[in-house]
């Protein structure tokens, strides 16, 4: 069974009121919000909080969903609803600008460059880890928000469109641009021509 197909039966057993169902989505989906939430907030306690308000707001809303999308592209669009709102009454800035260490989305070392063996290959691998979650950082949120979801989160183009509440061609052009950015930042680390493309 696919795992969209798991998340639609526990999804409809929820809008029948089953609530071990959505307690079921909500261990499966948890850290992957709380993930997603911590590229907006820095402190932990109030990324809990926030993913926390972002399920209720996501069980109220249950009977409303049809399914036109994913269960997880649904309440993604929740959480940074949620998460915005947050951020908007509490005046603060939505980018989360803190080392890249401490936050589990970012890439590892070992998704960028394959298999480590060397000192100096470790180095360069963190360097270029750190250049990667430093660009995306810098990124517009548009961009980094496409590019996380397909890089990080795996989704698909039509997944991200649907999330992000936009064409797919918008979708296209933004991780289109933000590789781009990424690659510019990273062409005099990796001594690149000017043709080349991460």
């Amino acid at each position: 069974m696919v795992d969209r197909d798991i998340d639609d039966r526990l999804v409809k057993r929820a809008q029948e009121g089953d609530k071990h169902a959505f307690d079921l989505l909500v261990s499966k989906y948890q850290r992957k919000l709380m993930r997603l939430l911590g590229r907006f907030i820095r402190d932990s306690s109030e990324v809990e909080d926030i993913a926390q308000e972002a399920f209720i707001k996501a069980y109220r809303a249950l009977p409303s969903f049809r399914g036109d999308s994913a269960f997880y592209t649904w309440l993604y669009r929740i959480g940074v609803n949620t998460a915005k709102n947050y951020l908007a009454g509490a005046g603060r800035r939505g980018v989360a600008t803190g080392s890249g260490a401490d936050r589990g989305e970012d890439f590892e070392e070992e998704e960028l460059t394959g298999d480590i063996s060397t000192p100096e290959s470790v180095l360069m691998s963190k360097e270029v880890a750190r250049t990667v979650n430093e660009a995306m950082e810098q990124l517009p949120e548009e961009l980094r928000n496409a590019i996380a979801l397909r890089e990080i989160e795996g989704l698909s183009y039509e997944e991200i469109a649907t999330a992000m509440n936009c064409p797919i061609g918008t979708v296209r052009s933004r991780i289109f641009r933000a590789r781009e950015a990424i690659a510019e930042r990273l062409k005099p680390l990796l001594e690149t021509r000017g043709d080349e493309r991460w």
